[in-house]
């Protein structure tokens, strides 16, 4: 039987730092039964895969293993939004990371200050503004 299911709930019930037995009485199923998804060894019936995922706000697809995408409508959202200035190090930092050309050319905004972080992040917005501007149709 694949574990993809199992692997995922386990990772998903970690990074919320939950415990098997709180997570299972969110659930209202036997500890030991939740145990047997995350090992493989029981599937789960749809409602409680339902619950599941809305509970760790996932897609099926992304719980059942179809997609490596957690949240697809969530991601394009977050995607969409940015701000007219960074204020946030952090934010700006997360934001730098998501351009693959930076990262891959082997940037790393981590040995940026914060004020080096929020100083590129915010000419970033500026250039994508005006290059934007120019070929605006």
């Amino acid at each position: 039987m694949q574990n993809t299911l199992g692997k995922r709930i386990k990772f998903l019930r970690e990074e919320k730092e939950i415990s098997q037995l709180e997570f299972s009485k969110i659930l209202n199923i036997n500890n030991s039964t939740l145990s047997q998804y995350e090992a493989g060894n029981r599937m789960p019936g749809d409602e409680i895969k339902k619950k599941i995922a809305e509970y760790f706000n996932v897609s099926l697809d992304y719980l059942m293993g179809a997609s490596n995408v957690k949240n697809p409508y969530k991601d394009k959202e977050e995607q969409n939004l940015v701000p007219e200035e960074f204020v946030n190090s952090a934010e700006a930092r997360a934001y730098v990371n998501k351009h693959q050309i930076f990262v891959s050319g082997g940037f790393d905004s981590d040995k940026l200050d914060d004020n080096e972080i929020l100083e590129f992040a915010n000419a970033l917005l500026e250039q994508m503004k005006m290059v934007s501007y120019k070929y605006k149709k």
